[in-house]
């Protein structure tokens, strides 16, 4: 399994480290100078990471599913990997490879046979023989699953497309639910962003019963991945036969129902309704991938709806395909698709973390480029495509490029410009200020919370409903801690250095939008202190939101929700001084530490107790502490170790956020010294 655990880098510093900090606060002066020079070096290392256009350009990698995916695509449509290519992905699979033989969800996951049996025949396609080692190895794993018809359904659709599972195994997925009107309550258009536009696809597919032209190789796979002829395989029993590896929740018993009521259906459906169907659907697929610059909102959907183009013989799909590898990342590990791009998101953490130093230790060359590239990628004007929602003045997770904005990336680029502008910088205009604080306050929901690309729209019935097996919570959108913080801060620093231009309504607006954001923070805090994370790991996440937001609003230090969340902190305090969570935490809804202290979990904790200004008996001591175990894990180019996952996403498929290490280890420790500045 591919991880990276362990720190790196100057070891007379770190010996210096381990010397001055042997009781970990003996020498305080001895402590701020090694925070000051940790500071510096983590400085000139994201100065390095920079790009030319301003951004940060950070990989949110997730696991190697995608890449299968993507050689899966180029083979149905009748192209070919070239060898230098499948040579990276290949590199990819041998480094991701667990020792089971299997690959799992994310870098510290079990094997998921989902996965395992998408890259085994990923891997066949680039040439490997069924006896290579790595092929043997995966076999093996899933072979003691009980086989590829265990596969999730999402896997059972894509293995059906390859001619190695028969569509009448697979679970009904009809176009016509696209044409019922917006207002009933089972319209998919009121699923999450990411949820309906992969169903766009799969729904298109199902209905076209696409499969890819018969070969010897597809002869070789039924063989090897089924027992006995391929054609006497019952595949309609196993059609919701999914392996425990793989199960996060059993479809329920309405869900059960409404397979029965579609797979009833496909025995009456009426040929014209069906054309008419996979039309529409065929036109939302064209508008999408048009308006995304032929990148999708993510890979998954945009390899689907490039098979979807492919099945239709529409001029658009060989684009699409190309588009696709808008989500590759090469580097010393091979080639791979990633879960997603992060400039904006990290761009706009980075400009804070810098910010947060003592005022002489700041870079002025990286915050006016980032100053340039804030400004280029705020999103303009309105979409075209069906179901979506306001997107003038928000700014995408990624760069502009496919024009899905998210609301707490537009709270933070706010907080980013604000930052910027206290420092002599322009950014955003004062009408790109308030065409982002409007775009913000579109996202916010009825309960007072914020969604993330769009507000809620579905109720707690579609929840009965989760097809996907695999993952959860990923039916509808909601509200989240972290959103709802970070648009918050976004909104007030807003207001504090640019609302004197603003007129009386959007003040109005974002003072209520801010109270009512306040509500919802204090009502989500847990009993034990904590909040409950849903985009990172975990509790540690949430709670530094959760704090953050409550502070931003007018909090001090001695607001009991405040004491409450640190008195938790230090509650999780691991032996070593540092913090770590699981990321079992988000799979098992509790907290869970790490085997050890992981240096994002600690600047996260970090950074909540230092902007509370928490002073409880041991506080310092801790502080203290979690400053040293960071300047000891720093490299000698300034960069802190990769260490495990520490995002989260559909509750089971964690991610690296690859720049987390550095900036939020600056970060805490710029806080750190900007406290003893002071």
């Amino acid at each position: 399994m591919h991880q990276n655990l362990e720190p790196q880098g100057n070891e007379a510093l770190r010996s210096r480290a381990q010397q001055t900090l042997s009781s970990r606060v003996s020498d305080e002066q001895a402590l701020r100078q090694l925070a000051e020079q940790a500071f510096s070096r983590g400085l000139e290392h994201i100065e390095s990471q920079q790009q030319a256009e301003g951004c940060l350009l950070g990989e949110v990698q997730w696991c190697p599913v995608l890449t299968a995916q993507y050689v899966l695509t180029v083979h149905m449509t009748g192209g070919v990997v070239p060898p230098d290519r499948a040579a990276r992905f290949i590199e990819h699979f041998v480094r991701w490879q667990n020792a089971d033989g299997g690959w799992g969800m994310h870098a510290e996951s079990p094997s998921y046979l989902f996965v395992s049996t998408l890259v085994y025949v990923a891997l066949r396609i680039l040439g490997q023989g069924p006896e290579a080692p790595l092929c043997r190895a995966a076999r093996g794993f899933i072979d003691a699953q009980g086989g590829a018809l265990r596969i999730p359904t999402w896997g059972k659709l894509w293995l059906a497309m390859m001619g190695l599972y028969e569509w009448s195994g697979v679970a009904p997925m009809p176009p016509e639910l696209w044409t019922l009107p917006p207002s009933s309550p089972m319209y998919p258009g009121r699923m999450y962003c990411h949820t309906r536009l992969i169903y766009l696809g799969m729904s298109y597919l199902y209905a076209a019963r696409f499969t890819a032209a018969g070969s010897e190789l597809v002869d070789a796979l039924r063989r090897e991945l089924y027992a006995g002829s391929y054609f006497s395989v019952p595949f309609e029993a196993h059609r919701f036969d999914v392996a425990p590896c793989d199960v996060f929740e059993q479809p329920s018993r309405a869900l059960r129902r409404l397979y029965g009521a579609g797979l009833l259906y496909e025995r009456v459906q009426r040929r014209w309704l069906r054309r008419r169907a996979m039309a529409k659907v065929l036109e939302r697929i064209v508008a999408h991938q048009r308006e995304s610059r032929a990148a999708a909102i993510s890979p998954v959907n945009g390899l689907l709806n490039t098979l979807a183009l492919f099945h239709a013989g529409h001029a658009d799909w060989a684009q699409s395909l190309e588009g696709a590898n808008y989500w590759s990342w090469c580097d010393e590990e091979g080639e791979r698709f990633n879960g997603a791009h992060s400039h904006t998101w990290d761009t706009a953490f980075a400009v804070q973390a810098l910010s947060s130093g003592p005022a002489s230790t700041r870079s002025r060359a990286f915050l006016g480029r980032a100053a340039q590239y804030l400004r280029a990628a705020q999103v303009h004007g309105e979409a075209k495509e069906a179901d979506r929602d306001v997107r003038d003045g928000g700014f995408c997770f990624s760069d502009a490029h496919h024009q899905w904005p998210v609301s707490d990336c537009t709270g933070e680029a706010l907080a980013a410009a604000a930052a910027l502008a206290r420092q002599g910088f322009d950014s955003l205009d004062e009408d790109g200020i308030r065409r982002a604080c409007r775009f913000v306050l579109s996202r916010q929901n009825a309960d007072g919370g914020w969604g993330s690309y769009e507000r809620r729209r579905g109720g707690a019935l579609f929840d009965r409903f989760n097809p996907s097996e695999m993952f959860g919570n990923c039916m509808t959108e909601r509200s989240y801690v972290e959103c709802t913080a970070s648009c918050i801060c976004g909104l007030i620093d807003a207001e504090s250095s640019f609302g004197h231009a603003w007129e009386p309504r959007l003040r109005r607006d974002v003072a209520k939008a801010v109270r009512e954001g306040t509500r919802f923070l204090r009502r989500t805090q847990r009993a034990d202190g904590s909040w409950e994370g849903f985009w990172g790991v975990n509790y540690t996440y949430g709670t530094l939101f959760g704090v953050s937001g409550l502070l931003a609003s007018g909090a001090r230090a001695d607001d009991a929700a405040i004491k409450a969340a640190c008195r938790w902190l230090m509650s999780v305090r691991l032996p070593d001084g540092g913090w770590g969570e699981s990321w079992r935490s988000c799979v098992e809804g509790r907290y869970l530490p790490h085997a050890r202290s992981q240096v994002i979990m600690t600047a996260w904790a970090l950074m909540t107790m230092l902007r509370a200004r928490y002073d409880e008996a041991g506080a310092q001591r801790a502080i203290a502490q979690g400053i040293g175990l960071l300047v000891e894990r720093q490299g000698s180019d300034g960069a802190w170790p990769k260490e495990g996952v520490a995002g989260t996403f559909f509750a089971t498929a964690m991610h690296h956020y690859c720049a987390y290490k550095d900036y939020f280890s600056l970060w805490a420790i710029g806080l750190f010294l900007s406290r003893h500045e002071g």
